[in-house]
């Protein structure tokens, strides 16, 4: 019985968050190709068999299909849904259908077609934190030890996974930066702390242990490096509402603000593990997601589990801008040249082209998918 309830827990959510992001995705290609003229023969939210749909009064067949993993919009004249090559019976279209085709239209309007999915997926984030943040408040990072690491001073005082600092030296906690702040004001590496541990509130006195850190986060490698007291912790993947009231243009600036944030630290990441700077275990793919997705609905809220979708709308917009043929920002590399040069790419070049985009794909999927089942190893035996 356990199992059934672990399934609803995990794939249940996982099913739901991908559905919106997919289709969140596909809409924005959708509704900017219905603008510029382009007709859109399918609407699938994912792949392989159709397990229900409808044709619309334009001849759209919006569908729902049996792997749940990604979707697609398929526009009039493609042979293929990531319209990467026209279908062989563009050459015998007339005149005015041939004006209905993705192919048929200029770079400009093709640029536009593309990059309205991650557009779409970037709005989408940003109306999830202006809802939260004008109708319950900014977002916080709760005191709440989310990892103990192995070797640091949390762990030889006796600090635990999910315990909550309540105060240190005297100080009141009420977000992890606060944490963070008084670690480093402590004076003697000393520091009382005050924890919550379910409904127990504990006095630990912890002996702080001063390591060799980078001055910068950006360039973590090349930065100088200085001493710093630390206590061994990191923070629980988990949001808390700060009540404080913004109005509805403040909640737009820090919707965007939290947005840009999240993207730019993202791109840190990714150039970290580039440059070998970061692992590259960080890696994961849909099995981690559904993992997250699982853990968030069972142990958290509907607040962080919104908040997850918002993380990973942005994560996928982004990731479509990457300049890998197949993606989205491939695609629109492709316009771009097209523009430059005056000329469209040839469609031999272009398969080939796809072809190594597909390739590049495939090979981060497997990658990420062994990453995932590893992880997975790891939390279920070890």
């Amino acid at each position: 019985m356990d199992w059934l309830i672990d399934i609803f827990y995990y794939l249940v959510p996982f099913v739901v968050l991908l559905g919106i992001l997919v289709f969140v995705h596909e809409l924005g290609h959708f509704l900017v190709a219905k603008f510029v003229g382009v007709k859109v023969e399918e609407f699938s939210l994912g792949f392989g068999k159709e397990l229900w749909g409808f044709n619309d009064r334009s001849g759209t067949r919006w569908k729902v299909c049996a792997i749940p993993l990604g979707g697609y919009v398929k526009m009039f004249g493609d042979a293929d849904a990531a319209s990467a090559t026209e279908s062989e019976e563009v050459k015998s279209l007339s005149e005015e259908d041939l004006k209905k085709t993705f192919t048929a239209q200029p770079p400009s309007k093709k640029l536009a077609i593309t990059l309205a999915g991650p557009a779409a997926n970037y709005l989408f984030a940003i109306a999830i934190f202006t809802a939260i943040f004008f109708f319950l408040g900014r977002l916080t990072f709760p005191p709440i030890i989310g990892e103990v690491l192995e070797g640091g001073a949390a762990q030889a005082a006796g600090i635990m996974k999910n315990d909550r600092v309540l105060e240190i030296n005297g100080k009141k906690i009420d977000t992890f930066a606060d944490l963070q702040r008084e670690v480093d004001l402590s004076v003697d590496k000393k520091a009382d702390v005050v924890i919550q541990r379910g409904e127990e509130v504990l006095n630990i006195h912890v002996t702080l242990k001063e390591l060799e850190v980078p001055t910068s986060e950006y360039d973590s490698e090349n930065a100088p490096k200085q001493q710093k007291l630390l206590l061994g912790v990191r923070s629980v993947n988990a949001v808390e509402l700060d009540k404080k009231e913004l109005s509805f243009f403040e909640s737009v600036k820090e919707a965007c603000s939290e947005t840009w944030d999240i993207t730019t630290a993202t791109l840190r990441g990714v150039g970290q593990m580039l440059t070998g700077k970061r692992a590259s275990d960080d890696v994961g793919g849909v099995i981690r997601i559904a993992e997250m997705s699982g853990d968030i609905s069972k142990e958290r809220g509907l607040i962080d589990f919104t908040v997850f979708m918002a993380l990973l709308s942005i994560n996928l917009g982004l990731i479509n801008l990457f300049p890998i043929p197949v993606l989205d920002g491939g695609q629109a590399v492709i316009s771009v040249i097209e523009m430059i040069a005056r000329r469209e790419i040839g469609e031999k070049i272009k398969e080939y082209m796809f072809r190594f985009g597909f390739g590049v794909i495939m090979a981060l999927v497997v990658f990420a998918t062994w990453n995932d089942l590893v992880h997975l190893f790891k939390r279920i035996f070890v």
